[in-house]
């Protein structure tokens, strides 16, 4: 639920974006969704009511998002446990359902951890669904704070690296509302700095094959008023090569304990571009994204996903204008390599924007002691 304490600098106020919301209607408790694969034709709500409905929205995209996808396992496991499925059956589709953004496994091990937790005192079925239901809520409103908190250090950086200026911020994929409990992560940053009235202009990669960018962040961006302009994946290098970029800003799926960093693919190759120009790169992500488990970037598993979303192009409504299943721009049987993320070695990471802080340079033992001062850190 984007929070709308704070007007922007030209007195717009969108209305409030609800993207998850758990209900419970008399034929029995719901989680109630954003349907992301409509947007931005539509804005049009995808009821659940068990878990493998759940994890289907997952898997399609129709929520997506680390820090929202560890929101919406948490609520998995409160529902399954309010309808009387089987939570430990549950919990297991949920944390399989994508490999890579760890805050999923986290949401889902926490709540069932209250579930257990209270099933274990012998207090009743209906207790224990009750404490998965407190459990999960806690989840959603501290991931809310957690955005309030990163927007406040992600401005305070960009000061300090870039004093006294407006900015031009170029972002990559969607790391606003629609992946999070608050206003977003990398998102969230320029939305602050838009209400500040220094946001020259936000840079909307497109986000190719899926269109994040130009389908959700563009979205926000129009909704929330800020100034911006969407340009496609590879016209990224003659901008920065115009000096027309001061800062990126992205979001992450995953962090190693070294500080790697997964994200949607095209990620690395921005930092690349940023070093070279000399470019602040920063990453911003809750503590719940940082898995000390994983030890380094090779350790983390890659999600690779269809090669049809590659060989295809789908409406925004998810399927072709024909009503088939997408648009062939491809031969037929054409091979095609669709990783969804792609990781950034920490060498290329000017900084590493938490709830808890910055982290910058960034080394595993800055991570460490950072994640120490946290008790989200997110164990694998």
């Amino acid at each position: 639920m984007a929070d709308q304490d704070a007007q922007s600098s030209v007195g717009f106020e969108p209305p409030v974006l609800s993207v998850l919301r758990w209900d419970e209607p008399p034929e029995g408790p719901v989680l109630v969704l954003l349907d992301q694969t409509r947007l931005p034709a539509e804005e049009v709500e995808l009821v659940c009511t068990d878990v493998p409905a759940l994890v289907r929205a997952i898997q399609t995209l129709a929520v997506r998002g680390a820090p929202l996808l560890g929101i919406a396992g948490g609520y998995g496991v409160a529902l399954a446990a309010a309808r009387g499925f089987d939570v430990a059956e549950a919990a297991g589709l949920l944390e399989g359902a994508r490999p890579t953004a760890v805050n999923l496994g986290y949401g889902v091990r926490r709540v069932a951890a209250a579930y257990w937790a209270a099933a274990g005192k012998g207090e009743g079925d209906e207790a224990a669904a009750a404490a998965a239901l407190a459990e999960a809520r806690a989840l959603h409103r501290e991931d809310a704070q957690a955005s309030r908190r990163m927007a406040e250090y992600g401005e305070a950086l960009l000061e300090e690296l870039l004093p006294g200026r407006a900015y031009q911020l170029l972002t990559h994929c969607n790391t606003g509302a629609l992946v999070s409990g608050g206003e977003g992560t990398a998102f969230a940053v320029a939305l602050r700095v838009h209400r500040q009235g220094r946001l020259r202009r936000l840079w909307v990669d497109e986000t190719r094959p899926l269109l994040q960018g130009a389908r959700l962040t563009a979205y926000e961006a129009s909704r929330n008023g800020l100034a911006y302009s969407l340009l496609t994946d590879n016209a990224a290098g003659s901008l920065f090569a115009a000096g027309e970029v001061d800062a990126v800003l992205i979001g992450a799926d995953r962090i190693a304990a070294d500080g790697s960093v997964a994200n949607k693919v095209g990620s690395y190759p921005l930092a690349v571009l940023a070093r070279y120009h000399h470019v602040p790169f920063i990453v911003v992500a809750p503590t719940t994204t940082v898995d000390l488990e994983t030890p380094d970037g090779t350790s983390i598993i890659v999600e690779q996903r269809s090669g049809q979303e590659v060989t295809e192009l789908t409406s925004p409504r998810g399927v072709s204008a024909g009503g088939g299943g997408g648009i062939v721009v491809a031969p037929l049987g054409a091979p095609a390599y669709n990783p969804a993320f792609d990781v950034t070695p920490p060498e290329l990471i000017t900084a590493i924007v938490t709830e808890e802080g910055v982290i910058s340079p960034v080394t595993g033992v800055g991570l460490a002691e950072l994640c120490a001062r946290s008790s989200q850190v997110t164990i694998s």
